[in-house]
């Protein structure tokens, strides 16, 4: 994680729609392991935001990462304020058994329209490691339904193990070694960001399409 650093990308944008391009990998034309329309349009996947936003954040990210923990509160506001960003939740448990049950906890809430309130909360739980007791107690403080909740993780416990399935192929076909990874246009940073960070990135991004 000490090695985290801004990854710049390389590959042409596209005029009418950002293209998604990264650093260290061929053209994507050539990229055959990278499936762009996966990554950013899985039907599965939550999406916050606006939904036919000029720009669109993907963050793989793990509910015992800290450095998670600390960019989720500005991600979250930075895409409230901006208005035109849609944000591609990404689970991607790769830390402890923990981080497997908040990614089941947040992707059940998400058959009740809750997945985000789920996600903020757990991303919000002190300390750098939780446990499930913990995760599960922060997603009851919020207005998800348990009973319905405990109902959907058994319904859909197969639909969610494939989600984060593909969640985990995306990332190994990037190259991705640790969270938190903002995919933000045609950048890869592969480090915590704060508010200013973020509307810097997408100011950069939207002048390179202006262009």
């Amino acid at each position: 994680m000490n090695r985290r650093r801004f990854l710049h990308a390389t590959a042409l944008l596209a005029a009418s729609a950002p293209l998604l391009s990264i650093a260290g990998a061929p053209p994507l034309a050539a990229a055959g392991a990278i499936d762009v329309d996966a990554i950013l349009n899985d039907p599965a996947t939550p999406v916050a935001g606006n939904p036919a936003g000029d720009v669109t954040i993907v963050a793989f990210m793990d509910y015992n990462c800290p450095f998670c923990k600390k960019s989720s509160p500005d991600l979250e506001r930075f895409v409230d304020d901006d208005g035109k960003v849609r944000l591609v939740y990404k689970d991607w448990p790769i830390l402890t058994d923990a981080s497997v049950t908040g990614a089941h906890l947040a992707l059940a809430a998400k058959y009740q329209g809750k997945y985000r309130e789920a996600h903020v909360a757990m991303m919000g739980i002190r300390g750098q490691k939780v446990d499930d007791a913990s995760l599960r107690a922060a997603v009851k403080a919020t207005s998800v339904d348990m009973a319905r909740l405990d109902a959907d993780l058994k319904a859909h416990d197969a639909d969610i193990a494939a989600l984060l399935k593909r969640n985990m192929s995306e990332a190994d076909s990037l190259g991705l070694e640790a969270t938190p990874v903002f995919l933000i246009g045609p950048f890869k940073v592969d480090k915590a960001l704060d508010y200013d960070e973020f509307k810097a990135t997408v100011a950069d991004f939207r002048a390179r399409i202006a262009k």
